[in-house]
This record gives C-alpha cells, sequence and structure tokens, in this order.
C-alpha cells in the first residue's frame, strides 16, 4: 500500500516542484503588487504621468507596424512559392529562412553602420555627387526598427503560412480551376482564407520576440516596455517601478500568446478539414516573362534585406579592422558562449524530456496543466524572467541576510542558467513532444505487458525512438541560448561575457569593426537550426 502511494504521489509533487521552478519569475511579478503602499502608489502615480504613455504608445506604434510588415512579407512570399513557378523557386523555398538565423540587434547594428551620417553610403554619395548634409533617413529611429523586425522576423509568418497553403490549400485551388475561378478569385477566396489562421499565428509569434527584443529598442533610443525595465531597474535603482512595467508587459504577451494559441486551434481544425488528398494533382500556376520576374524580386527582395546585406555590411567592418580584432577574447567569449549554451541545452532537455514522459505516462488533467504551465517560459521577455527572479532573490536576502542568496543567483551561473531554463524549456518541450506523437500508444501498453513501466519503459522504449527529437531540442536551445541578451546581460557571473552580449556593448560604444567578429559567429551557429529546418521541411515533401 505504502508503495503504490509513493509512486502515485512523489512524481505529482516532484512534477509540481519543477512546475513552480519554472514560472516562479512570473509568479514573483504578480505578487510584487502585494507591495503596493504609498511609496508604490508615488511611484506608479509618477510613470503614468511621464514614461508609462510614451511606452505604451510606442510599444504599441511598432507591434502594429511590425505585424503589418511580417503579415505581407510572409504572406507574399510563402504564396509565391507555394502557388507559383517561377525560376529559382526551389532555392527561394530554403532561402527564405535565411532571416531566421540572424538576430534582430546585428541586423540592426548592420545597417546603422552602413546607412548613418557618417557610414559609407552617405560618404560616398556626399563626394561622388557633392552632396551635404543627411542623405537618408536616421536609421535609429521607430521607422528603422520597424525595418529591422520586419526582414529578421517574417519567417514566422512565412513558414506557418506555406505550411497552411502547401497542405490545405493545393487541391481546393486546382477544384476551384476545374470550376472555372480565375487566379485572382482562387487567391482571395482559397487560399487567403485559409491561410488566415497560420498568418495570425505567425503574427503573434513575431510580436512577442518584438516585444521581448532589448538590443534593437536599447541601440535605436526606442522607449519600449523591454527598455523601461532596465531602466527603471539599473539605471533609477527601482525595482517596484521595473516590476510594475515587467506586469504591463506581460499582460501584453498574454494577449498575443491568447491570439497564438486560437490561431493555431484553427490551423487543426482546418488541417482537419483540408488533408492533403488530391493536393498531387495540383500543380503551381508557371508564369513567364514579366511576372516571373516579379515573383523572383519579392522573393529575393527580404533575403537580401534580411541576410546578405547585414552580413556584407558587418564584414566591412571586420576587413577593416582587422588587425584590431580581440582573437583572444574572442576565443574567451567563445567559450563562456559554449559553455553556458551547453549547460542550459542539457538540463533544459532533460528537463523537457521528463515533463513529456509524465504526460505520456499519466495524462490526467493536472499534469496536462502543469506541463501547460511549465511551457509558456517562452512567451516571457527575457527582462521580465530577470525581474522576477531577482525580485524574491531581493526578499529572501532582506529576510535572511545569511543565505547569501544574492551572490549564488548574480555571482555564478545558477541565475542565468535558470533563466535560460523558464525562457527556453517550452522550445526543448515542443520538439520532443513531436517526437512522442509518432510513437503510437500500443507500443507502452505492449511493454507493460512485459513488465517495463516507469523509468524502464522510458529507457528501454521511448529513448530509442526519441534521440533524434532529443538531439533537435538540444540543438535548438543551444542556439537560442547563444542569442539570448537580455538576461544574460544582467545576471552573467562577472568576467565572463558571452559572444551576444559583447557584441552589443561594442556596438554601442560604436566599436562596430570588433563587435562585427562575435555578431557573425552568432550568425553562423544560427545556420544550423536552419540548415536543420530546411532540411526537415523538404523531407516531408
Amino acid at each position: 500500500m505504502f508503495r503504490r502511494l509513493f509512486f502515485r504521489f512523489v512524481p505529482s509533487a516532484f512534477l509540481l516542484l519543477l512546475v513552480a521552478f519554472l514560472t516562479l519569475p512570473v509568479l514573483a511579478v504578480a505578487l510584487s503588487w502585494l507591495e503596493f503602499d504609498a511609496a508604490a502608489r508615488s511611484i506608479l502615480t509618477q510613470m503614468l504621468q511621464t514614461v508609462l504613455p510614451d511606452y505604451t504608445w510606442t510599444s504599441l506604434l511598432l507591434c502594429g507596424l511590425v505585424g503589418i510588415g511580417v503579415a505581407a512579407v510572409g504572406m507574399a512570399t510563402a504564396s509565391a512559392v507555394t502557388l507559383f513557378e517561377f525560376p529559382g523557386r526551389r532555392t527561394f523555398e530554403w532561402a527564405l529562412l535565411l532571416p531566421l538565423a540572424m538576430p534582430a540587434y546585428v541586423v540592426a547594428y548592420a545597417y546603422t553602420d552602413f546607412l548613418q551620417y557618417g557610414g559609407p553610403l552617405q560618404t560616398w554619395l556626399r563626394s561622388a555627387f557633392g552632396l551635404q548634409g543627411r542623405l537618408l533617413p536616421e536609421v535609429r529611429s521607430l521607422g528603422g526598427a520597424v525595418l529591422v523586425f520586419t526582414v529578421a522576423l517574417y519567417p514566422y509568418v512565412y513558414l506557418l503560412a506555406r505550411t497552411a497553403l502547401s497542405e490545405r490549400a493545393a487541391h481546393l485551388m486546382e477544384a476551384a480551376r476545374l470550376l472555372g475561378a480565375p487566379l485572382s478569385r482562387r487567391i482571395r477566396e482559397v487560399a487567403l482564407p485559409l491561410a488566415r489562421p497560420a498568418v495570425a499565428a505567425g503574427v503573434a509569434l513575431a510580436l512577442m520576440e518584438t516585444l521581448a527584443d532589448f538590443g534593437v529598442s536599447s541601440y535605436f533610443g526606442i522607449q519600449t516596455f523591454t527598455a523601461g525595465i532596465y531602466k527603471a531597474w539599473l539605471s533609477m535603482d527601482n525595482r517596484m517601478a521595473a516590476a510594475q512595467l515587467a506586469t504591463v508587459l506581460l499582460v501584453f504577451v498574454a494577449v498575443l500568446l491568447r491570439i497564438e494559441h486560437g490561431a493555431q486551434q484553427r490551423m487543426r481544425f482546418a488541417a482537419g478539414r483540408g488533408a492533403r488528398a488530391g493536393s498531387a494533382d495540383a500543380v503551381p500556376v508557371p508564369l513567364r516573362g514579366v511576372r516571373a520576374a516579379l515573383a523572383w524580386c519579392l522573393c529575393a527582395a527580404p533575403i537580401a534585406l534580411g541576410f546578405v546585406l547585414p552580413v556584407l555590411f558587418m564584414l566591412r567592418p571586420l576587413v577593416l579592422g582587422w588587425d584590431n580584432l580581440l582573437w583572444d577574447q574572442f576565443a574567451n567569449w567563445t567559450l563562456n558562449s559554449v559553455r553556458l549554451a551547453g549547460l542550459s541545452a542539457v538540463l533544459a532537455t532533460a528537463l523537457a524530456l521528463g515533463l513529456a514522459f509524465a504526460v505520456r505516462r499519466q495524462p490526467d488533467l493536472l499534469t496536462r496543466g502543469a506541463v501547460q504551465l511549465a511551457s509558456l517560459g517562452y512567451a516571457v521577455p527575457g527582462a521580465v524572467i530577470v525581474v522576477g527572479l531577482l525580485l524574491p532573490v531581493g526578499w529572501l536576502q532582506a529576510a535572511a541576510p545569511q543565505t547569501g542568496a544574492g551572490y549564488w543567483v548574480t555571482a555564478t551561473v545558477l541565475g542565468v542558467v535558470w533563466a535560460y531554463l523558464v525562457r527556453f524549456s517550452a522550445v526543448a518541450l515542443q520538439s520532443i513532444q513531436s517526437g512522442y506523437s509518432r510513437i503510437p500508444a500500443s507500443f507502452d501498453d505492449s511493454a507493460r505487458m512485459l513488465g517495463t513501466t516507469g523509468a524502464g519503459l522510458l529507457a528501454r522504449v521511448h529513448w530509442p525512438l526519441l534521440k533524434r527529437s532529443v538531439a533537435v531540442a538540444g540543438l535548438l536551445v543551444f542556439v537560442d541560448v547563444m542569442k539570448e541578451l537580455p538576461a544574460t546581460l544582467v545576471l552573467r557571473p562577472f568576467n565572463s561575457d558571452t559572444l551576444a552580449v559583447v557584441t552589443y556593448q561594442l556596438a554601442r560604444d560604436e566599436r562596430l569593426g570588433e563587435a562585427a567578429l562575435p555578431a557573425l559567429a552568432l550568425v553562423l551557429v544560427g545556420l544550423l537550426p536552419v540548415a536543420l529546418l530546411s532540411r526537415t521541411l523538404r523531407a516531408r515533401k
């Protein structure tokens, strides 16, 4: 009896403890309102009268413009490579994913260096044509940020919209053609309605990344909520103001997350109704002449703006400043990045495997709800996670100074790895759950009939079939940690700068020649999941 109770309740208690570990930052931010006293009221009043309206308006305007941009670019390119046949289409199918390898802040540094007043383009124009003054709009502006986020994040919409069109719209487009509908009507009344949930989900994901960004908004001097959180905490030394801003940002993210989940549900419904059957009979519409050239330019432009040109722009200062590159320090930065990313990838993958196995073994309401809570971390911006970790540390340090909680979280790898696990365990969990979906439940029943249960079921049955998914999960977390900036900037241990941190610091100090080396290293690492994703998409055909 005791053994039965032990194996029933101890795993559930461990699961709840693990979920509490991953959701503590969000809970701490929400509980910060319990300290709402006269001083907090005064701070909130000052924020409402000064910075909060600007943060709200700027964030809303930025998200609105970026949403329009990524929806237009992502849907147009997905429609072009899915519905039409033109020279280079198969190359564009995977090349349109390349901007995923570019961190948005690297794109911002590249365009700023090349297009600013003292950059090579405006300098050449003034010299060649005898012009004076500023010849191009200011790059470090809201418009510049919209351009950067659009060309860096449109692949979210492109990927989901392309999948929706290729899996659900192809045979329906063919049926509409046989019924005499012209091409414009087929696109307007068949393709676009079917792709609408995918576009909504992709836009929501892109806007979550926009709200979570710190590098672009800080470098461009844009007053967004994320930049305001760091300013309130680090510059104003006011944790209550930072927590309140983080709470408002969480509300924005919750709305976007709800939109994304609703869109994903509509996509699953559409998938059930519009299966792939018959899509092999649907042939993309061939384009010739001017139309083919327009389609080619439509697909080439975002690749050039989001990947090719930023890489070329960063290569220029790299070559010019080759003699001044900090190779010895670059080795240390790389080692620190790889160490943190490797440790986080192993731990996040192990946590995700445990959570996915718990759902597989006991898919009751409590287990599924707990795992869903643990998987929300990816939607939480790094700035909120930082505040959510430091708030309870401050409370514990004030209540029990002898514990040294502040030291363990801010001066060791514990704090930054904790933040990484909260942020990226959901990435590993999604990959592993995808692997579990391909393992029939009958395998588990057969193993139990043969006496294999518990950890033996995971080790002998699931693990051999999950190795690929686990490897993919570890790779995705590794790359995400390498590029993560906000949490690393605040929580990294002393004398352990990473490639992302030094790229930001050098670019902020206008040392773009030195920043180009770690920036391009991050781009090179980011190509790994893009190559994996491209290979997966080709294998599905």
